[in-house]
């Protein structure tokens, strides 16, 4: 129960990684708030399996301003505090720059990293009355490396780096902290599409030869929220199984 009496707030916590966010921070203690975007049918599942008494999902799109802002009001009204907020909303739309729309690239910057300043911006009032806080950015190893293909989804996350460090320096004195994670390969719908070879080729580049667990992603995040990990801020952690790029 590392995270008892604290609250956290994720967005995209629906699927996937965001969802075992949910479900680690719930079973370490923490009231948990997390966003969706169009499956109510998903989320109430996943606050019914938990505590309904302490999770809470809340239909809201991380890239609007003013969503934000009255998602972070409905939160303090509903938790009274906000000690984690996970920025974790996110989007791919792959192709190569000489295909890409002006579309594509938008949406994904508006998605991916427009949603990070959204909740940051409304979620630090709260943090800094309280003199406390830790803001965990989901980032990735493209934003570190690029990939062919990915060159609105590396800008995106890559920009969300620079992001952290920025934030972690303007409210570090007020005992606020904020980081990243950096996931590799994780296991998800898509990774279990892949043929064998094709994941023989993934693996190749792997110290640790398989795909991520997305329950090991928020091992890591847990540890980010929680006072074990007090005098860690600005700091992009990768969690890829020794990925070599």
């Amino acid at each position: 129960m590392i995270l008892k009496d604290k609250v956290a707030l994720i967005t995209g916590g629906s699927r996937g990684i965001g969802e075992s966010l949910v479900r680690k921070f719930a079973l370490e203690g923490a009231r948990v708030a997390f966003t969706y975007s169009s499956s109510a049918s998903k989320a109430d599942e996943i606050v019914a399996s938990l505590s309904p008494a302490h999770v809470k999902a809340y239909q809201s799109d991380a890239s609007s301003f003013t969503q934000a802002e009255t998602l972070i009001k409905q939160v303090i009204a509903d938790f009274s505090q906000i000690d984690i907020l996970i920025n974790n909303a996110g989007i791919t739309k792959d192709t190569l720059m000489l295909r890409m729309t002006e579309d594509q690239w938008d949406e994904v910057i508006r998605v991916n990293l427009k949603s990070a300043f959204n909740l940051t911006k409304h979620a630090l009032k709260p943090m800094l009355s309280a003199k406390n806080g830790s803001i965990i950015n989901m980032t990735s190893v493209v934003g570190v490396f690029g990939n062919a293909g990915q060159a609105n989804y590396a800008a995106s996350k890559a920009g969300m780096i620079g992001f952290t460090k920025s934030i972690a320096k303007e409210v570090g004195s007020r005992n606020i902290r904020c980081n990243a994670i950096a996931p590799g390969f994780i296991e998800t719908d898509m990774t279990h599409a892949l043929d064998d070879k094709t994941k023989e080729a993934y693996f190749s580049n792997l110290a640790i030869k398989r795909f991520g667990a997305a329950d090991e992603v928020a091992d890591l995040a847990v540890f980010l929220g929680s006072d074990s990990s007090k005098y860690i801020t600005g700091q992009v952690i990768s969690i890829c199984g020794g990925l070599n790029m």
